[in-house]
Formats: structure tokens, C-alpha cells, sequence
């Protein structure tokens, strides 16, 4: 248990998020203790509630495996049948509802475990407080109401886990806690077909299995954001990847060419990189570029963008940078990763740390070389060489 990753959470954090788990374990309990028997009619309305998005969600992800796909979250489907569970289901079948976010966590192994928990627990509470809100034995289907509680599950949710979110990592951004506009979209397209597949299924439970086709298209569209993600992601560091960070840059130096205010590139370079592959191995290498890129992110300021280049090299946008404040930043990821220490494995399989990383920095401004990406990267690169050539673990301004 003491090797367990939940263990790893910040202390706030890990109260936050035990404490949201255990009220909704002892929920779901109180929920399965006190609720009548269902009748034959509710069995029905759950077994087709429960069966077309099972049959979605099962034949979604053969579809994927077949075309190679990465790994999927269903989380729209999920939102999806649980909305339908909500106006059409008791409350002890609504948990059995519940299962079929905590068995897709099991199937798929999923590495942090405990944050899929803790995203279940908060996901159950938010239907139970919405089920509350339209009636816990006979809840009301008017329209007004469906929208009040469409927005109830949706804004509690989100609530609740970006609490968790933001405790975990205090520096994450508000888009990486609550979710891009196109998630917010989703879950609302979620809980409106769920809506409709509830009522539908409360008149006649076999003509809830019309809800299969839109569920069936709300599940492939719930993964266009992840997917997108992907392609602007570097694989290895989580960071903008070159071609990504180069639209986000010439974005943002063409706002800030409008307003005249200064901006900064700063491109850095790991000094001997080629040292730790030959003479550790290219996984210590790897767990080397994942622990700087974490560091550059939490080093700079908040709003810079920070990307990786290729290779061991790394490249960071700097709005609203004077020079001085640019060298400042620089010195300060200098200095960092200088003092960064990353536990990994040697090729031999021997536990090691490495240590004595240092970076060499080529620092660019838009005061002097104007607001043009191409010739900030020009002058921040010959600014980097440079420093290579006095020496390494350097900064140098352009």
C-alpha cells in the first residue's frame, strides 16, 4: 500500500480526494440499503438503458482496436447513460449504472487508478445531488426542471473535480482543471441525448434503444479533443510539439506586434545530452527530457508557452517579456535544471540518479529583432551557440 501513486498526491490534494471518495462509497451504501426493490418495469427501463450504451461503448472500442487507435475514454457516453439513469431509474439501479465507469477502469488498467476513482466518486455524487434536486422517489420531467438538472450534473461535476485538479497541481491552467470549450460542448450534447433517452425509455424501456445511434456518434465525437491533444502534443514530454508551438508563437507575436508589447523566444539546449544515452541508456534519456519538461513548465512564468524543438532542445515563447525580465526567466530554468536531480534505471538494471544536467540558453527579444517568428528563432539559435562556445550552462541575449 505505501507503493501505491495516491500516496504521491500533495497533501491538500490527498484529503480532497479521500474525502470525496469516502462520502461517495458511504452514498452509493446508504443509496443501496434504503431503496425499495425495483419493479419488472424499472429492471426493463435499465436493462435498456444499460444494454444500448453497453453495446455502444463495447462496439466503439472494437471499432477503435481495429483501426489501431489510442487508448479511449468514454466519459461522454458515461455522462450520457447516467443522465438517463437519473430520470428513469430508482436509485439502487442508478448505482448499478455506476458500474460501467468502474468496470471500464478495470478493464483498461488504467495507470493512475486512483485519479479515475476520484473522478467516478465526484461523477456519482453529481447524479445523486441532481436526482435529489428532481425528486429522489418520483422525479419531475418538465422541461425547466430537465434543464435545471442537466446543469446541476454538469457544473457540480466539473466542480468538484477541478477542486481536485487545482489542489494536485496548483500551477495547472484553468482549461487543464475544467476542460477546452469543445469538452463543455460534449458534455452538454451528453446529458440532453441522455435526457431524451431517460424520458423515452420511462414510457416504453425498448424504445430507449433508438438512443443507440446518436450515443454511437456522441462516443466517436467525444474523442475528437484527445485526439486533437495528441497531434499537439510531444509523445514524450507532454509539451507543444514543434509544429503546434510554431502556430501558437506566430499567434500570439502578431497580438502582441498590434498592442507594441515586448516579447521574448528563448531557445535552450541540453549540454552533453548524448552522454546520458550511450552511457546510462535512451530510457534514462527520456525520464531526463519528462523531468525538465516538467520543471520548465512549472520554472517560467505563467502564460508562457513553452515547446519542445526537437531532439534535446527545448523552446519558449515569453509574452510581455522585457529583455531584463526574459534574461531573468532564463537564469532561473538555468539554474533549475542545474540543481535537478531525476531518479531512473540504468541499462544494467540498477536503480540511478542523474545528476550535474546543465542547459545552455539563447535568448531572443522582439525590441531588437522586430516580431517575426523566423528571425527571433535566428537570432535566439546563433545567441545559443554561442553560449555553447563560452562554455555551456550558459545564458546568452541575442
Amino acid at each position: 500500500m505505501r507503493d501505491w501513486p495516491v500516496w504521491t498526491l500533495r497533501r491538500p490534494a490527498l484529503c480532497y480526494w479521500l474525502f470525496i471518495d469516502i462520502v461517495a462509497f458511504a452514498t452509493v451504501v446508504s443509496v443501496v440499503i434504503c431503496t425499495p426493490t425495483p419493479s419488472p418495469s424499472e429492471i426493463a427501463r435499465f436493462a435498456a438503458i444499460a444494454g444500448t450504451a453497453g453495446a455502444v461503448i463495447i462496439g466503439s472500442s472494437i471499432y477503435s482496436h481495429r483501426l489501431g487507435e489510442t487508448e479511449r475514454n468514454p466519459w461522454a457516453a458515461h455522462l450520457c447513460y447516467l443522465t438517463a439513469g437519473v430520470l428513469a431509474l430508482p436509485p439502487n439501479l442508478m448505482v448499478l449504472l455506476l458500474f460501467g465507469p468502474a468496470l471500464h477502469c478495470l478493464l483498461t488498467q488504467r495507470p493512475e487508478t486512483h485519479r479515475w476513482l476520484f473522478t467516478l466518486s465526484a461523477t456519482s455524487l453529481a447524479v445523486f445531488a441532481t436526482r435529489y434536486l428532481l425528486g429522489w422517489a418520483n422525479p419531475h420531467a418538465n422541461l425547466l426542471m430537465m434543464v435545471g438538472g442537466a446543469a446541476v450534473l454538469l457544473a457540480l461535476r466539473a466542480a468538484l473535480i477541478a477542486i481536485g485538479l487545482k489542489l494536485r497541481t496548483p500551477s495547472a491552467s484553468f482549461e487543464e482543471n475544467v476542460g477546452e470549450p469543445i469538452d463543455v460542448v460534449l458534455g452538454i450534447v451528453a446529458v440532453s441525448i441522455g435526457g431524451l433517452m431517460g424520458c423515452v425509455a420511462e414510457s416504453n424501456a425498448i424504445h430507449a434503444l433508438i438512443a443507440g445511434p446518436p450515443l454511437a456518434l456522441l462516443e466517436r465525437a467525444a474523442q475528437l479533443p484527445q485526439w486533437r491533444r495528441s497531434a499537439q502534443r510531444d509523445a514524450k514530454t507532454g509539451l507543444a510539439n514543434a509544429v503546434h508551438w510554431d502556430s501558437r508563437a506566430r499567434y500570439e507575436l502578431t497580438k502582441g506586434a498590434g498592442r507594441a508589447r515586448p516579447m521574448a523566444v528563448m531557445l535552450m539546449d541540453l549540454d552533453h545530452f548524448k552522454r546520458v544515452n550511450d552511457e546510462v541508456g535512451h530510457l534514462a534519456g527520456d525520464a531526463a527530457l519528462a523531468a525538465i519538461s516538467l520543471l520548465l513548465s512549472g520554472t517560467v512564468r505563467r502564460g508562457d508557452l513553452v515547446g519542445r524543438f526537437g531532439g534535446e532542445e527545448f523552446v519558449v515563447l515569453l509574452p510581455e517579456a522585457t529583455p531584463d525580465e526574459a534574461e531573468s526567466v532564463a537564469e532561473r530554468v538555468r539554474q533549475a535544471v542545474a540543481a535537478l536531480r531525476v531518479p531512473t534505471m540504468a541499462t544494467d538494471g540498477k536503480p540511478h540518479e542523474l545528476h550535474g544536467l546543465t542547459v545552455s540558453i539563447g535568448v531572443s527579444t522582439t525590441t531588437r529583432f522586430g516580431y517575426e517568428l523566423p528571425d527571433l528563432l535566428v537570432a535566439a539559435d546563433a545567441a545559443l551557440l554561442a553560449a555553447k562556445a563560452y562554455g555551456r550552462n550558459l545564458v546568452s541575449m541575442a
